[in-house]
């Protein structure tokens, strides 16, 4: 779907199951997202921070990314029938989770290099740009195919899940005291 390809969101099951499995994603996206936590976990303690304090910084970065994924969904959920797009609203969460482990494990390369070479701020800056940037395309493709309602409705929904999503992690950040400095 976010190559051009509309006809894969028939090889997703968009049934009742196939929407609540569709949130097994998160499970298939947990170690991608659980690579970038950990050297975030890491700057957001202190140098000599035990194991404990380490341990709840990762349990609030999982809170917060994984409020971010789930709530903008419920938000959308409210609004669907407003938008137009309650008939597609399956269509489009099934193919959003399953699009969003797949991005989850595209900023892999960016999180190992943060990882392995902690020092490398620019060069993981610089590639987080790139990635960021390449995830916003695809998932707007996404997003159209899913809702086949044009580009113009495809675009709203597009701005309005990414500004939700980001006022959520912005939020959550605040709430759970895990802003990055």
């Amino acid at each position: 779907m976010m190559i051009g390809k509309r006809d894969g969101l028939r090889l997703l099951d968009l049934s009742l199951d196939g929407f609540w499995n569709s949130f097994f994603a998160i499970v298939v996206a947990l170690p991608a997202m659980l690579a970038s936590w950990v050297p975030l976990a890491g700057e957001l303690t202190v140098a000599d921070a035990s194991f404990g304090l380490r341990l709840s910084m990762l349990v609030r970065l999982a809170i917060v990314d994984v409020g971010a994924w789930v709530l903008p969904l419920v938000a959308l959920a409210a609004v669907a029938d407003y938008a137009g797009i309650r008939h597609r609203f399956v269509h489009y969460v099934v193919a959003s989770n399953w699009g969003s482990a797949i991005f989850a494990w595209m900023t892999l390369p960016v999180s190992l290099v943060r990882l392995v070479f902690p020092g490398s701020g620019d060069l993981a800056a610089g590639l987080s740009l790139v990635v960021f940037i390449a995830t916003l395309v695809l998932y707007w493709r996404l997003t159209d195919a899913a809702l086949e309602k044009g580009a113009g409705t495809a675009s709203a929904v597009f701005g309005g899940m990414l500004v939700a999503s980001l006022l959520t992690l912005f939020a959550l950040q605040d709430i759970l005291g895990v802003t990055p400095a």
